[in-house]
């Protein structure tokens, strides 16, 4: 022991031995081992699933959410457009949606989520972003009943705005089809003319489109011509509609009421320099909705 302390003699025989040592040691070590590794690869694979889980998870719900959006980017698409509308309309409106359709193919009626408690009254007309849509019929206090203009109880006076010929527009009970039947054959009609409301009969106010002629057919032997329209309303796919008050000026916000007047003021300025600017309407500015003043015949 004092040599191979000192000189280191036995060195060798224990590297030696050591060689044939290590498997056994490899061996006895083995199972704790395989142990170790079985639970660790059992809790990265746990962990791993949980993970996988939980971003399919998230997946799932960015999915839905996605799909909330569009729907949202859509409704404020067509907000958007019925705001347009607004102001190229002039009068006082009200937004309101569609709660149910009559499913009725004789009867093309549907029904909305504003009644007598918004002032709603029967006869009031109802139009979309593109054109007139129909009028109420039945006014509840929370809830209407209107008409579409295709109703086949439904007419609406009408006039060609090229050259201002007037006539009514019958529904025919086809959602996409007016028709109209008291043209005379010489009549100045064709194929592409826009049909607005003449404003006869009080009920609609003037210049609002209605539909655009389709066909026009001259039979010899009547003594009016059959003359086809379409509406421009989206009919069948319109959520959201307007409802009108003839004669009563739209109200809106102050803030946008007056960038929309600035706006206004400063194109005419531009345009006519001595012309001089109206102020605005301190009545009309009133800083958020407002009541109608009274309510129409």
């Amino acid at each position: 022991m004092v040599m191979d302390h000192k000189y280191k003699s036995l060195e060798s025989v224990r590297d030696a031995l050591s060689l044939l040592v290590y498997p056994i040691q490899l061996v006895v070590e083995l199972p704790g081992a395989m142990s170790d590794w079985f639970n660790e690869s059992l809790a990265t694979r746990r962990k791993l699933q949980e993970e996988i889980d939980s971003l399919r998870t998230q997946h799932f719900m960015q999915q839905a959410q996605m799909q909330k959006f569009s729907a949202l980017q859509e409704e404020n698409i067509r907000l958007r457009e019925l705001l347009d509308s607004s102001f190229e309309i002039g009068e006082k409106v009200l937004i309101a949606e569609l709660m149910s359709v009559n499913l009725d193919p004789y009867k093309h009626q549907v029904m909305i989520n504003k009644g007598e408690l918004h002032d709603i009254y029967p006869g009031q007309p109802l139009v979309d972003a593109e054109g007139v849509m129909g009028q109420v019929v039945h006014a509840g206090p929370y809830s209407s009943t209107a008409m579409l203009i295709t109703d086949t109880s439904h007419a609406i006076p009408v006039q060609v705005n090229r050259n201002g010929l007037r006539s009514i527009a019958l529904g025919s009970g086809t959602i996409n089809r007016l028709e109209l039947p008291y043209i005379p054959n010489s009549a100045d009609i064709q194929p592409g003319d826009l049909l607005i409301t003449s404003g006869l009969g009080g009920r609609f106010p003037p210049g609002y489109p209605v539909a655009t002629v389709t066909a026009v057919q001259h039979d010899p032997g009547n003594a009016f011509a059959s003359v086809v329209a379409t509406p421009l309303a989206h009919l069948n796919r319109s959520r959201e509609v307007l409802l009108i008050w003839p004669g009563q000026t739209t109200v809106i916000e102050t803030s946008h009421k007056l960038s929309f007047e600035n706006e206004t003021a400063e194109d005419e300025a531009a345009t006519d320099n001595s012309q001089p600017l109206a102020a605005p309407d301190a009545a009309e500015v009133t800083g958020g909705e407002a009541e109608p003043a009274e309510q129409p015949e």
